[in-house]
């Protein structure tokens, strides 16, 4: 199976780095107040890859940190209520055993 999945990687990167290869065009980029940026094509797209990439981890954080939170509040309450059946479930001692 590790072979498969390395053997997918390496032909994914060879088209990836053939794309790359194929447009090397300079493109500009024209930003508000007559910025513009110049560049290759392909390291455009990287770098607005790359951008979309960190702002859609940066939108999962709070959900991430709050299921942790839940995960955190239901593994305290499993731990209470299974401390609560064990000591609900211990037979009550004898005060004495006469062995007569």
């Amino acid at each position: 199976m590790k072979f498969i999945s390395t053997f997918i990687g390496f032909v994914i990167f060879i088209l990836f780095f053939g794309f790359a290869l194929k447009n090397t065009q300079e493109v500009e980029l024209h930003l508000f107040l007559n910025y513009e940026l110049r560049g290759p094509l392909v390291l455009m797209l990287l770098g607005f890859f790359v951008a979309g990439a960190v702002l859609g981890v940066l939108a999962l954080t709070p959900t991430v940190f709050r299921h942790r939170r839940e995960t955190n509040k239901h593994k305290t309450t499993i731990h209470t209520l299974q401390s609560s059946a064990q000591q609900a479930t211990r037979q009550p001692q004898p005060d004495s055993v006469n062995t007569q």
